[in-house]
């Protein structure tokens, strides 16, 4: 993942200078345009990295997800010091020098060679290394779109409450920022204290050679080779539509059970010889955009999830009418394929600590809400925003909270109520974490939220050579055994591949 990370910050950081060094000259060539520019680049900075992210995605040739998403984000976001420190150093140098060169002779491109960019050549690379810092601390949240790197780290330990994936993926992305800008620092003094042009050339070679002994020696060539030679695997059978001739693309949102139902269904066709690309912890809305934009063929999906929250219906409780009109709409609206149910739903679960039930004797909640006047409630964004969650809710059930709900992201907010920061939080019922931090779940006995069976949305291209597939895992998967593999992930820190697999094996023996 480090080494995910440096590629990353090097080829956003590379195409940043590549058009930020360029356009900064031109820009103290033809000043009009300074301010035009600067100001899309100080725009560019002010978009949240996240949002940035998904308005890319559905982009042709430079969206869609995975690093390539996430090194045009960076370079945006790069742009702006490389652009302003470019046009501060060359517009900074003393008129009378260049009055001296043109008197010599020069020419403008002379000038400009010889004169202008050593002379500004510090202060344009202080841009350069605030845009790799900027860049390595962004970086991180291109996890969000399956770009890889240190974030990923970071995301997982929000959601299985594990801190020391937390430092793991914050240490080493503070130390990589650190080495990059004690690196970059220490190229930019050789520039102030005017050290010679062969001491600078090695500095340089030995930074460059550092990162690509990093990179080779990490293996990440060969993983563009294999990528190479599944597209060439394409190409050359394009008349074979048997399942095994398929790259399958398998994506995932970013918690742990949808991860785990990914990895089923990946080991699932691997075992029948198809060659599976796993896509897995995409944020957001990110899932349903990339199976739009055919940037993943498949991924786990709730019905009342789909039902609500992507066809905009109020919501309902029969569970075969959410199912039915969610598989018509989705293949009318979307052409996309919805598979049978898994066998399990995962409800919103109304969640408070276990010692305040046991104390308190909550069993529904109905029972909380005569006591939660006083209570902070939080909820996630999810929650916030959707027709089944918190308005709905708070009318259903007529809650009246003192404070406003503190809306945040939905891993965070199992911490917070586990420390006491939160009495009251929406999660998941089949979530590993209500066991493993003594939560309990509320009763829904006003029976509010719709149902949220497990399923399968595939793009339409590859869902009739999966239906044998979709077939062996329908009613799969029950309550019980979601809840424990969850657990197994959350609690026993294992992974979802391993726990993937022994599901899997577990059922091919019985």
């Amino acid at each position: 993942m480090t080494r995910e990370h440096i590629v990353i910050v090097l080829a956003a950081t590379g195409l940043a200078v590549i058009v930020g060094v360029p356009l900064g000259i031109l820009l103290t060539r033809i000043k009009p345009l300074q301010t035009p520019i600067l100001g899309f680049a100080n725009v560019m900075q002010t978009v949240p990295s996240l949002a940035l992210f998904g308005l890319l995605i559905p982009i042709p040739f430079i969206g869609g997800i995975g690093a390539q998403t996430a090194v045009i984000a960076l370079a945006l976001y790069a742009l702006l010091p490389v652009i302003r420190n470019t046009v501060t150093g060359i517009l900074g140098i003393d008129p009378n020098i260049r009055e001296a060169a043109a008197a010599m002779g020069m020419t403008d491109g002379q000038i400009l060679r010889m004169v202008e960019l050593p002379l500004a050549a510090s202060v344009i690379l202080t841009g350069i290394r605030v845009a790799v810092v900027i860049s390595v601390g962004v970086a991180t949240v291109a996890a969000a779109i399956g770009a890889g790197g240190l974030g990923t780290y970071i995301f997982r330990g929000l959601r299985q409450n594990d801190n020391n994936l937390l430092i793991a993926g914050a240490l080493a992305s503070a130390l990589l920022a650190l080495l990059c800008d004690f690196a970059l620092g220490r190229i930019e003094k050789s520039y102030e204290i005017g050290e010679t042009r062969t001491g600078r050339r090695k500095l340089v070679i030995a930074g460059a050679a550092a990162v690509l002994v990093t990179i080779i020696g990490f293996g990440y060539l060969p993983n563009f080779r294999s990528e190479i030679s599944n597209f060439e695997s394409q190409i050359s059978n394009p008349e074979n539509d048997s399942l095994e001739s398929k790259r399958i693309v398998v994506g995932s949102k970013d918690f742990t059970e949808s991860v785990i139902l990914a990895e089923i269904l990946s080991q699932t066709l691997e075992k029948q010889g198809v060659a599976v690309e796993r896509q897995f912890e995409l944020g957001g809305n990110i899932p349903h955009e990339s199976l739009l934009s055919d940037q993943i063929d498949v991924y786990p999906e709730y019905t009342g999830t789909a039902y609500t929250a992507i066809l905009k219906h109020p919501p309902i409780t029969d569970p075969q009418v959410v199912y039915e009109k969610t598989k018509n709409e989705y293949a009318e609206k979307f052409g996309l394929a919805v598979s049978p149910p898994l066998g399990f739903a995962n409800d919103f679960a109304i969640l408070v600590r276990g010692d305040v039930a046991r104390k308190s004797n909550l069993k529904t909640i109905s029972d909380a809400v005569p006591i939660s006047r006083a209570w902070q409630a939080g909820f996630g964004q999810d929650f916030m925003s959707r027709a089944d969650g918190y308005a709905g809710f708070k009318k259903a059930y007529g809650f009246d909270f003192a404070r406003q709900p503190r809306e945040m992201d939905l891993s965070l907010t199992y911490r917070a109520l586990q420390s006491g920061e939160l009495d009251i939080i929406a999660g998941n019922s089949t979530d590993g974490l209500i066991s493993a931090l003594d939560l309990f779940q509320l009763e829904d006995d006003r029976k509010f939220f719709p149902p949220y069976q497990a399923v399968f949305i595939a793009r339409n291209e590859v869902s009739a050579s999966m239906k044998a597939v979709f077939e062996k895992l329908r009613n799969a998967i029950s309550t019980e055994e979601m809840r424990r593999m969850n657990y197994e992930v959350d609690g026993n820190k294992r992974t979802p591949r391993e726990v993937a697999g022994e599901w899997i094996n577990t059922k091919s023996s019985n």
